[in-house]
Formats: structure tokens, sequence, C-alpha cells
């Protein structure tokens, strides 16, 4: 079974962490939210929403993680780049060339400026692409370089989960979550 940790920071957008949580746990794959709200495991979301992270980041270490995913929202993103320990994660993985998911101002305000898209193709929320300096900016919903998925916003996060899922299981196992969750019948209106 595939393992993925999601990083978790004050000020997290809510459903760019939470559906994919969902829609890959709904796939089989293991899913540890971790805090890295120091002394806590409660983490505030960008609209206020306390969630209890299934971890701490002090107890995880990261090195059987199939995927690392970082939500977006403002200033989750921002403390999760402040984060020395996330940081070391998301370099250390991207060195072993392990799947890396960022979402909205993820990519821009952590991969981005970690060198982590560089000479990759990569989109974020609009606005923060000025910080996609030495990567190619496509302005997609999702984009999928090597090891790299990004994503754009709040409204991709159910596209970016099915993604992710599809890459940790396969795309039967993502096609059928998508179809239980109504996602396809949505799309085909």
């Amino acid at each position: 079974m595939a393992k993925v940790y999601v990083f978790l920071a004050n000020g997290f957008e809510d459903i760019e962490a939470l559906i994919p949580v969902d829609v890959l746990r709904r796939g089989g794959v293991e899913v540890i939210t971790v805090s890295t709200v120091e002394d806590s495991q409660i983490v505030e979301s960008a609209h206020g929403v306390g969630i209890v992270a299934d971890s701490m980041l002090s107890d995880c270490r990261f090195d059987d993680a199939d995927l690392l995913m970082l939500p977006g929202g403002m200033p989750g993103a921002a403390n999760l780049y402040d984060c020395a320990e996330v940081c070391e994660a998301v370099l250390s993985q991207h060195r072993q060339g392990k799947r890396i998911g960022a979402i909205c101002a993820a990519p821009a305000v952590v991969l981005a400026q970690l060198g982590v898209l560089d000479g990759r193709r990569a989109t974020c929320y609009p606005g923060f692409e000025q910080l996609l300096t030495k990567a190619d900016y496509t302005g997609e919903l999702v984009t999928v370089d090597g090891h790299i998925t990004t994503a754009e916003g709040p409204a991709a996060a159910l596209p970016y989960a099915y993604e992710l899922l599809a890459q940790l299981t396969d795309a039967q196992t993502s096609r059928q979550v998508a179809e239980g969750m109504r996602f396809l019948h949505l799309m085909e209106r």
C-alpha cells in the first residue's frame, strides 16, 4: 500500500488538503496528515477550521513516503516554506526522484523557492507564477512533470487528487473512486 504524508501548516487551504486526503483514502492509500505546528496536533485552516492531524512533524521520518503533499493557501504555504523540517523532507524526496505534490501557492512558494521546479513544467495559483522563474508555467489545472505534480488552486483539488491516486495505484482505481464520488457524472454535464 502506498504511503502519503500531507503537511499541514496554519493557514492551509481546507479543500486543497482534505479533498486529496479523502480521495486517496477512498482509493486504499495510507495517508498521514502531519502537523507542522509546534507542540500541537491541531492545525488551523485558512478559514478558521481546526483540524486534528494524525501525527506531529517530530514523530515522522518520511523515508517511507511514496508521496509528500503540500496544500496551498496563505499563509499556509509560506508557513510550510518557513519550516526547515518540511523543506529538508521535500528536498530529500526530490533528490531520490520520489513523488511530490503541491497545489495553489505551494508550488511557487515552496517548490520553486527550493529549486525543485527548476527546468520543469508546473502550474500554481494565478498571481504566484512570477515565483516560477526557472520553471515553465503551464496555467493548467494539473501539471505532471516526472515525479512532480502541481495543481492550480481550490477548483483543481478533485482532478489533482484523482491524478495522484492514479499515480499511486492505477488508472482504474482512480476512475472507480471518481465515479463513486459522482465526479465523472459532473464532468459529463
